[in-house]
């Protein structure tokens, strides 16, 4: 699950997100001081619920959650304030929940646990990666266009590293050998991994990539991957590699010899 807190205070508002990765079904949690900021940030990314300071200048708690329920009506909204007079307010729209601060752990688990309960569960796609030969990822078997060739080989790299985190600089030596990772490079990188997430979220798939404190991965218990079946000595799997690993891109020759050795 994903969580955005607003806060004008910042060290409130990083408290409030330290807090909430310390939940366990939170899974990632994006913090801002200035709503106009939340809500740019939603414009291309998407999160289930929204933890609300209310007292803000300029626009507050309150005319947020109402942007918010208005152009994402799914999504939930709990509010964190010190002023128990916004109570009723915050029922006139629509919010989860209502908590004081200081907040609490345990109340903030609750309320989010409460807001969870609402969140229509999502239809689960069968997502399958195809590794031997040229890479491709199929949901509900037809395959997942990208807008940006990159796009798709950063999706390709995280799944040859198997769940495991990969770092910015990381990803960015895999798409741009011998290019300097300056300041220029690392938007291009930012719009790479935007535009990856927001194409796999259009095919229903956006949940098998996380990405938090700029290290990102594949959840491998969402996916099928005929190497990783391969590896874990599934027979059809085994008699399916005929020596080409996802072909199309250079740096996987070192996983591709890997996998023709154990075949051997």
């Amino acid at each position: 699950m994903r969580v955005i807190c607003v806060d004008d205070e910042r060290l409130l508002m990083q408290d409030t997100v330290n807090l909430c990765l310390e939940i366990d079904l939170v899974d990632e949690a994006k913090g801002f001081t200035k709503p106009a900021e939340a809500l740019r940030w939603l414009e291309h990314e998407q999160a289930d619920i929204a933890l609300l300071d209310i007292d803000m200048p300029g626009m507050n708690g309150l005319e947020l959650a109402a942007a918010i329920r208005k152009k994402w009506p799914k999504m939930s909204v709990i509010f964190l304030t010190g002023y128990s007079q916004y109570a009723l307010d915050a029922f006139e729209v629509h919010a989860s929940g209502y908590l004081m601060k200081p907040v609490k752990k345990e109340k903030l688990e609750a309320e989010i646990a409460y807001a969870a309960g609402s969140i229509p569960k999502k239809q689960t796609r069968k997502i399958v990666a195809h590794t031997f030969g040229n890479f491709e990822l199929l949901v509900d078997g037809k395959p997942v266009a990208f807008k940006q060739a990159k796009c798709k080989e950063l999706l390709a790299y995280l799944i040859d590293r198997q769940g495991a985190g990969v770092k910015r600089r990381e990803a960015f030596a895999i798409l741009w050998e011998n290019r300097l990772y300056d300041r220029s490079m690392q938007k291009q990188l930012d719009v790479i991994i935007r535009a990856m997430r927001q194409s796999l979220t259009d095919r229903g798939a956006g949940e098998i990539f996380e990405m938090q404190n700029a290290i990102m991965r594949i959840n491998p218990n969402l996916i099928s991957c005929d190497a990783w079946r391969f590896l874990s000595g599934d027979p059809e799997a085994v008699q399916a590699y005929h020596g080409e690993y996802m072909s199309n891109y250079s740096w996987a020759s070192m996983t591709e010899g890997m996998l023709s050795l154990k075949q051997d």
